[in-house]
């Protein structure tokens, strides 16, 4: 028969996986003055795409902070042969290049995977046509993080 020691502990056990489940994992905010704390090592290296010769690399950081959730900048202008690295700040966010929203482009880039880890990142080798481009990330779409690709010609 359990006593009560056993009944307490399996509780106990039973509701932090129930608590750990439902929060996903989330992010922690660190208590009050303590210090920061690094980056997770296992955080994917800085993007795999490579500019053209005389190219570059545009940073855009997928953000979740107190005044809700973003990209920064939110207006990126590229030309064509550039890498737009989309970098996690804080939160889990991908992003997405949604056909309908983007009526008659072509070669649209992949929806992203869910990334997660501060550091993680998604490239995005420009080689759309120069144009207007509008991407998402899906979670929070709804909650104003959105942002566009102007392409301008090489």
């Amino acid at each position: 028969m359990p006593t009560m020691r056993n009944i307490l502990s399996f509780a106990s056990a039973a509701l932090g996986a129930l608590v750990l489940a439902a929060c996903g994992g989330g992010e922690k905010q660190p208590a009050a003055g303590a210090p920061p704390a690094a980056a997770p090592a296992a955080a994917a290296p800085a993007g795999t795409e490579t500019p053209d010769p005389g190219g570059k690399v545009i940073t855009v950081l997928l953000i979740t902070d107190a005044t809700g959730n973003y990209f920064q900048p939110k207006e990126v202008e590229a030309r064509q042969g550039d890498v737009v690295r989309y970098t996690v700040s804080l939160g889990v966010h991908n992003v997405e290049f949604t056909a309908d929203s983007n009526p008659g482009k072509k070669n649209l880039p992949k929806t992203s995977d869910l990334l997660q880890l501060p550091g993680q990142t998604y490239d995005v080798k420009v080689n759309l046509d120069p144009g207007k481009y509008y991407f998402q990330c899906i979670p929070h779409a709804a909650l104003g993080m959105r942002g566009h690709l102007t392409v301008l010609k090489k």
